[in-house]
Protein backbone atom coordinates (compact mmCIF):
# COMPACT_ATOMS: atom_id res chain seq x y z
CA UNK A 1 0.00 0.00 0.00
CA UNK A 2 1.38 3.37 -0.97
CA UNK A 3 2.36 6.46 1.92
CA UNK A 4 0.83 8.65 0.12
CA UNK A 5 -2.35 8.48 -2.46
CA UNK A 6 -1.13 8.53 -6.08
CA UNK A 7 -2.60 10.25 -9.23
CA UNK A 8 -3.84 7.70 -11.74
CA UNK A 9 -3.20 8.01 -15.54
CA UNK A 10 -6.02 8.54 -17.64
CA UNK A 11 -6.77 5.38 -19.29
CA UNK A 12 -10.06 4.92 -21.13
CA UNK A 13 -11.70 1.46 -22.30
CA UNK A 14 -14.80 0.19 -24.23
CA UNK A 15 -17.71 -1.44 -22.52
CA UNK A 16 -19.27 -4.22 -24.17
CA UNK A 17 -21.13 -1.80 -26.05
CA UNK A 18 -18.67 0.04 -27.28
CA UNK A 19 -18.94 3.37 -25.42
CA UNK A 20 -15.74 4.69 -23.82
CA UNK A 21 -14.80 5.05 -20.30
CA UNK A 22 -12.48 6.85 -18.25
CA UNK A 23 -11.39 6.14 -15.12
CA UNK A 24 -12.41 9.40 -14.29
CA UNK A 25 -15.60 8.49 -14.97
CA UNK A 26 -15.89 7.28 -11.49
CA UNK A 27 -14.55 10.33 -9.15
CA UNK A 28 -16.39 9.94 -6.23
CA UNK A 29 -16.35 6.39 -6.45
CA UNK A 30 -14.12 3.71 -4.14
CA UNK A 31 -13.04 1.84 -7.33
CA UNK A 32 -11.55 -1.44 -7.60
CA UNK A 33 -9.98 -1.60 -10.88
CA UNK A 34 -9.04 -4.89 -12.08
CA UNK A 35 -6.48 -5.76 -14.81
CA UNK A 36 -6.89 -8.91 -16.43
CA UNK A 37 -6.79 -11.60 -19.38
CA UNK A 38 -8.66 -15.04 -20.12
CA UNK A 39 -5.22 -16.55 -20.32
CA UNK A 40 -3.94 -16.01 -17.07
CA UNK A 41 -4.54 -18.83 -14.39
CA UNK A 42 -4.54 -16.58 -11.15
CA UNK A 43 -7.17 -13.98 -13.12
CA UNK A 44 -9.53 -16.53 -13.88
CA UNK A 45 -9.34 -18.23 -10.57
CA UNK A 46 -9.89 -14.32 -8.69
CA UNK A 47 -12.60 -13.40 -11.31
CA UNK A 48 -15.56 -15.10 -8.97
CA UNK A 49 -14.78 -13.56 -6.04
CA UNK A 50 -14.45 -10.02 -7.60
CA UNK A 51 -18.20 -10.88 -8.97
CA UNK A 52 -19.49 -11.40 -5.47
CA UNK A 53 -17.53 -8.15 -3.78
CA UNK A 54 -19.47 -6.27 -6.26
CA UNK A 55 -22.68 -8.16 -5.53
CA UNK A 56 -21.90 -7.55 -2.01
CA UNK A 57 -20.59 -3.95 -2.07
CA UNK A 58 -21.64 -2.53 -5.52
CA UNK A 59 -23.65 0.43 -5.21
CA UNK A 60 -23.46 3.96 -6.21
CA UNK A 61 -20.43 4.60 -4.35
CA UNK A 62 -18.46 1.71 -4.81
CA UNK A 63 -17.34 -0.45 -8.34
CA UNK A 64 -15.32 -3.63 -9.31
CA UNK A 65 -14.09 -2.80 -13.13
CA UNK A 66 -12.39 -5.63 -14.26
CA UNK A 67 -10.58 -4.17 -17.70
CA UNK A 68 -9.54 -6.91 -20.09
CA UNK A 69 -6.22 -7.32 -22.29
CA UNK A 70 -7.33 -9.69 -24.23
CA UNK A 71 -6.26 -8.85 -27.20
CA UNK A 72 -9.32 -11.27 -28.70
CA UNK A 73 -11.47 -8.88 -27.06
CA UNK A 74 -15.26 -8.89 -26.26
CA UNK A 75 -15.54 -12.22 -27.73
CA UNK A 76 -13.29 -14.10 -25.28
CA UNK A 77 -14.71 -12.24 -22.75
CA UNK A 78 -18.06 -13.08 -22.88
CA UNK A 79 -17.07 -16.86 -23.34
CA UNK A 80 -14.91 -16.58 -20.21
CA UNK A 81 -17.78 -14.86 -18.31
CA UNK A 82 -20.34 -17.47 -19.39
CA UNK A 83 -18.39 -20.58 -18.58
CA UNK A 84 -17.86 -18.92 -14.79
CA UNK A 85 -21.27 -17.79 -14.39
CA UNK A 86 -20.14 -14.18 -13.93
CA UNK A 87 -23.26 -11.99 -13.61
CA UNK A 88 -22.45 -8.82 -11.23
CA UNK A 89 -19.38 -7.09 -13.65
CA UNK A 90 -19.42 -4.81 -16.56
CA UNK A 91 -17.18 -6.18 -19.46
CA UNK A 92 -14.45 -3.59 -20.04
CA UNK A 93 -12.16 -4.26 -22.51
CA UNK A 94 -8.54 -2.53 -23.43
CA UNK A 95 -7.19 -4.53 -26.87
CA UNK A 96 -4.41 -2.35 -27.05
CA UNK A 97 -2.86 -2.88 -23.50
CA UNK A 98 -2.39 1.10 -22.88
CA UNK A 99 -3.97 0.44 -19.67
CA UNK A 100 -0.86 -1.70 -18.47
CA UNK A 101 1.43 0.24 -19.61
CA UNK A 102 -0.08 3.46 -17.98
CA UNK A 103 -0.57 2.24 -14.73
CA UNK A 104 2.52 0.47 -14.41
CA UNK A 105 1.26 -3.24 -14.18
CA UNK A 106 3.84 -5.30 -13.88
CA UNK A 107 1.88 -8.47 -14.20
CA UNK A 108 -1.59 -10.00 -14.32
CA UNK A 109 -3.59 -9.53 -12.47
CA UNK A 110 -3.04 -6.64 -11.37
CA UNK A 111 -5.64 -4.02 -9.07
CA UNK A 112 -5.42 -0.86 -8.00
CA UNK A 113 -7.65 0.58 -5.15
CA UNK A 114 -8.71 4.09 -6.09
CA UNK A 115 -10.09 6.40 -3.30
CA UNK A 116 -13.05 9.04 -4.08
CA UNK A 117 -10.99 11.30 -5.53
CA UNK A 118 -9.37 9.01 -8.13
CA UNK A 119 -6.20 8.21 -6.69
CA UNK A 120 -4.62 5.31 -5.98
CA UNK A 121 -3.96 4.04 -2.51
CA UNK A 122 -3.34 0.68 -3.34
CA UNK A 123 -2.41 -2.43 -4.90
CA UNK A 124 -2.47 -5.65 -5.16
CA UNK A 125 0.24 -7.54 -7.67
CA UNK A 126 -1.43 -10.96 -8.33
CA UNK A 127 -4.56 -12.28 -7.12
CA UNK A 128 -6.92 -11.85 -3.97
CA UNK A 129 -10.00 -13.57 -2.37
CA UNK A 130 -11.51 -10.36 -2.46
CA UNK A 131 -14.52 -11.64 -1.16
CA UNK A 132 -13.45 -12.92 2.14
CA UNK A 133 -15.38 -11.69 4.72
CA UNK A 134 -12.91 -9.80 6.75
CA UNK A 135 -12.66 -7.90 3.30
CA UNK A 136 -16.16 -7.13 2.71
CA UNK A 137 -16.52 -6.28 5.58
CA UNK A 138 -13.80 -3.66 6.07
CA UNK A 139 -14.57 -2.43 2.46
CA UNK A 140 -17.86 -1.36 3.63
CA UNK A 141 -16.44 0.26 6.68
CA UNK A 142 -13.99 2.36 4.42
CA UNK A 143 -17.03 3.08 2.11
CA UNK A 144 -18.87 4.24 4.88
CA UNK A 145 -16.06 6.91 5.66
CA UNK A 146 -15.89 9.60 3.17
CA UNK A 147 -12.45 10.58 1.92
CA UNK A 148 -11.22 13.62 3.29
CA UNK A 149 -7.66 15.70 3.61
CA UNK A 150 -5.64 14.07 5.97
CA UNK A 151 -6.86 10.67 6.23
CA UNK A 152 -4.64 8.23 6.98
CA UNK A 153 -3.91 5.79 3.79
CA UNK A 154 -3.16 2.23 3.46
CA UNK A 155 0.21 2.07 4.30
CA UNK A 156 -0.06 4.76 6.80
CA UNK A 157 -2.63 2.10 8.97
CA UNK A 158 -0.17 -0.76 8.26
CA UNK A 159 2.52 0.50 9.39
CA UNK A 160 0.81 1.36 12.45
CA UNK A 161 -0.14 -1.82 12.87
CA UNK A 162 2.65 -3.50 12.23
CA UNK A 163 5.16 -1.52 15.10
CA UNK A 164 2.64 -3.01 17.43
CA UNK A 165 2.68 -6.51 16.03
CA UNK A 166 6.44 -7.17 15.80
CA UNK A 167 6.17 -10.73 17.40
CA UNK A 168 4.04 -12.41 15.36
CA UNK A 169 4.83 -14.77 12.58
CA UNK A 170 4.68 -13.23 9.02
CA UNK A 171 1.34 -12.88 7.91
CA UNK A 172 -0.03 -13.96 4.60
CA UNK A 173 -0.86 -10.84 2.10
CA UNK A 174 -4.87 -11.88 2.70
CA UNK A 175 -4.30 -11.08 6.42
CA UNK A 176 -2.05 -8.07 6.24
CA UNK A 177 -4.42 -6.43 3.94
CA UNK A 178 -6.80 -6.86 6.30
CA UNK A 179 -4.61 -5.73 9.28
CA UNK A 180 -4.01 -2.45 6.96
CA UNK A 181 -7.76 -1.92 6.47
CA UNK A 182 -8.37 -2.34 10.28
CA UNK A 183 -5.96 0.04 11.05
CA UNK A 184 -7.03 2.50 8.15
CA UNK A 185 -10.43 2.54 9.39
CA UNK A 186 -9.83 2.66 13.07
Amino acid sequence: MHPEPKPVAAISFVDEQGQTHRLSDYKGKVVVLNIWATWCVPCRTEMPTLDRLQAALGDEGFAVVPLSVDRGGLDLVNKFFAEIHISHLGKYIDTSGQAVRSVGAIGLPTTLIIDRRGNEVGRVVGPAEWDAPEVVTLLGSLLAKPSKPGARTFAQAGAAEQAGSESRDVPSLLTRSVRWLKALIK
